[in-house]
C-alpha cells in the first residue's frame, strides 16, 4: 500500500522579542520553520516558546550541517536516531528543554515519528511524547528541495529587521533605538530623513517619526515609505515598550492566517483579542499618570484557544492614557485603550 503523504516545506517565522518590566530582555530571533500539511508545525505545540535549529543568524557551515543533518547526511545528535526541531530561543541548551522527533529513510522518502519534549540525553515517549502528532511521511524529492533551498539562496529571504528612527538624537529616541538594539532589531536614528535616497529607504522594515518631527515632513516620508513598502509608525505613545512593541507588529509581514492573533481592541472594562491557533498569550497594560510615569500591570497569562476572546479589565488598571500589548512567541499586537477616563 503505498503511505500517505504529509507535505512538507518551510518559511520565515519569528520569535519576537520584548522590554520586560524588570529591564532585562528578551531575545528577538528569525528562523525557519517548519510547514506540514500547510500549517506551521509549531502552531500544533500551543504553549511553546521556540525556535528551529535553521535559525537565520547562522554562519553558512553551520546552516548546512543543520540541513544535512535533517537529510540524514550527518549522524543524530541524540540518542535514538532523534533530532532537536525546535529549542531555547536564548540558548539552545538541551537542559532549557527541545521538541525532539526521530527522524528516518523509507525507501526514498522520510517519515518523522515518535515526537516529544526532551531536558536531557534520553526521552521517556509515554510521559513526554506529543501524542497525537505525527508520524508524517514526507516525499523524498519534496523534502529534499524544500531544505537544499536553504543551502543555494533559493528559499524566501526574511524580511528585514531593522527600523529607522526620525527624530532627535536624544531623550526617547535614543532609549527606543538601545531597547531595539538590546533584543536584536537594528534602528538607526536621523534627524532628518528627507534626504535619504529612496534605494536606502528600502533597507528598512519599518520607520517611526518622534513626537517632534513637523507633519509635513511625516507626510513627506509617509509618501516615500509607500513607494518602498517600508511600514510608518507615528508613536502616540512616549512608553518605550509600547514603542517597540508598535514597530515589531509593523515589521510582521506574515498574512492573517500565518498569525496566531488578528485583532486587538481594548476599551476601560474589556479586551478583544482574535485567534487563530492554540497558543499562549500575555497580555500587559501600560498606564502613564498625570506625572508621565508609566505603569505595568500584566492582565493575562494563559493558552488561548482558536476564536474571538473578549476579557475583562478592571478599569482602574487603564485609566487616563493606557495602552494594551498583546503577545505569543511568534507576534505582538498593540491596541490604546478607547475611551479611558481621565481621572489618575
Amino acid at each position: 500500500m503505498s503511505p500517505v503523504y504529509a507535505t512538507f516545506g518551510l518559511e520565515p517565522a519569528t520569535r519576537v522579542g520584548a522590554v520586560l518590566a524588570d529591564g532585562g530582555y528578551q531575545v528577538h530571533r528569525d528562523f525557519v520553520d517548519f510547514v506540514v500539511d500547510g500549517s506551521p508545525l509549531l502552531f500544533r505545540l500551543a504553549d511553546l516558546d521556540a525556535v528551529s535549529p535553521l535559525a537565520s543568524d547562522l554562519p553558512p557551515a553551520v546552516l548546512d550541517a543543520r540541513v544535512r543533518a535533517l537529510l540524514l547526511e550527518d549522524e543524530p545528535p541524540l540518542p535514538g536516531g532523534r533530532f532537536v526541531l525546535y529549542g531555547c530561543p536564548e540558548c539552545a541548551d538541551l537542559g532549557c528543554g527541545a521538541v525532539t522527533v526521530v527522524i528516518e529513510r523509507d525507501g526514498d522518502d522520510y517519515r518523522w515519528r515518535d515526537f516529544a519534549w526532551q531536558t536531557g540525553e534520553h526521552v521517556d515517549l509515554d510521559r513526554d511524547g506529543y501524542h497525537g502528532t505525527g508520524p508524517f511521511h514526507f516525499h523524498g524529492p519534496a523534502y529534499r528541495a524544500a531544505l537544499t533551498a536553504l543551502l543555494d539562496g533559493t528559499a524566501a529571504a526574511a524580511p528585514s529587521r531593522r527600523v529607522l528612527l526620525v527624530g532627535p538624537r536624544v531623550g526617547l529616541l535614543a532609549k527606543l533605538a538601545a531597547a531595539l538594539r538590546g533584543i536584536g532589531i537594528g534602528a538607526d536614528i536621523t534627524p532628518d530623513a528627507t534626504d535619504i535616497p529612496a534605494g536606502e529607504l528600502a533597507g528598512y522594515g519599518a520607520a517611526l517619526t518622534g513626537p517632534t518631527v513637523p507633519e509635513a515632513e511625516r507626510a513627506a516620508l509617509r509618501a516615500a515609505l509607500a513607494r518602498t513598502g517600508t511600514v510608518l509608525v507615528d508613536a502616540p505613545a512616549a512608553v518605550v515598550p509600547v514603542l517597540v512593541a508598535q514597530l515589531q507588529q509593523a515589521l510582521d509581514r506574515a498574512p492573517a492566517e500565518r498569525r496566531r492573533l488578528t485583532a486587538l481592541t481594548a476599551t476601560p472594562y474589556a479586551a478583544e483579542i482574535d485567534v487563530t491557533a492554540p497558543g499562549r498569550v500575555q497580555l500587559t497594560a501600560y498606564r502613564v499618570d498625570r506625572l508621565r510615569r508609566t505603569h505595568v500591570r500584566t492582565v493575562l497569562d494563559a493558552v488561548l484557544g482558536p476564536g474571538h476572546h473578549r476579557l475583562p479589565l478592571d478599569p482602574r488598571t487603564v485609566r487616563g492614557e493606557a495602552y494594551l500589548v498583546a503577545r505569543t512567541s511568534g507576534g505582538v499586537l498593540v491596541a490604546p485603550v478607547r475611551g479611558a477616563s481621565a481621572r489618575d
